[in-house]
């Protein structure tokens, strides 16, 4: 005799003794597993950082490869005062001026071999004793003293090539700056403009006076006059 008792569906095996953690139902439930919303969190922060780097990069490109130049290049002195300054192209500018630097009353001679054509953006040439050349923009006369190893600053003098001797202002002697005539405290960032005449003196200052005579004497020659039709070379006036 049959019994009373119900049989289970033969379509589901969810009534089975032990099959209740292995029916039907788990299959339509997908958990989201925490490594995934990890790497979709990690991956926005990376689009955002990578976003940002590229916006201050072109933002501030040029400072950004003038310091990886800077420092992956072997530079000259020169090279780095050009970057430090901001110094234009060869020929983006060209002025004359006269200087004159008394030590002890004793005039320098600029016109001796070693001073001679030691940068191409400021220089003496033609064996002139006090002629200064300037050929770009930006050019201060930082780089006139420095390419010929002078160091010059309101307490000191360094004669580069002359010397080794560095002659410092004190009780008895001073450092004395003119330029066209007039005191400045400093000039190793003056820019110079044509016709310039700049005195730089170390000693007696009541020397200053025929120094500055002496100065108004000297010849500034012309700047010759571009040449529109070669680019690089001038005709000369």
């Amino acid at each position: 005799m049959l019994s009373d008792k119900t049989l289970p569906s033969d379509n589901s095996d969810s009534n089975l003794p032990g099959r209740i953690e292995d029916s039907n139902l788990g299959y339509y439930e997908v958990p989201v597993k925490p490594k995934t919303r990890t790497l979709g969190i990690a991956a926005v922060a990376f689009v955002l950082v990578s976003a940002g780097f590229f916006s201050y990069y072109f933002i501030n490109q040029d400072q950004i490869d003038s310091e990886i130049l800077g420092n992956t290049l072997p530079l000259t002195a020169e090279q780095k005062m050009v970057i430090q300054y901001g110094v234009g192209g060869f020929g983006s500018d060209h002025a004359h001026a006269a200087i004159a630097v008394f030590v002890d009353g004793v005039q320098l001679n600029f016109g001796l071999p070693d001073f001679q054509l030691k940068s191409k953006y400021i220089h003496f040439e033609n064996h002139n004793p006090y002629l200064i050349h300037k050929h770009a923009v930006n050019v201060p006369l930082d780089m006139l003293f420095s390419s010929i190893g002078m160091e010059i600053t309101h307490e000191c003098i360094g004669l580069g090539y002359l010397s080794s001797e560095l002659l410092c202002a004190d009780s008895e002697k001073s450092i004395a700056f003119l330029i066209n005539g007039k005191y400045y405290t400093e000039i190793s960032s003056y820019e110079i403009k044509h016709n310039d005449r700049i005195l730089v003196s170390f000693g007696d200052l009541k020397e200053i006076p025929e120094q500055l005579q002496y100065l108004e004497s000297l010849e500034i020659y012309d700047v010759p006059e571009r040449n529109k039709l070669v680019p690089g070379k001038d005709f000369l006036v």
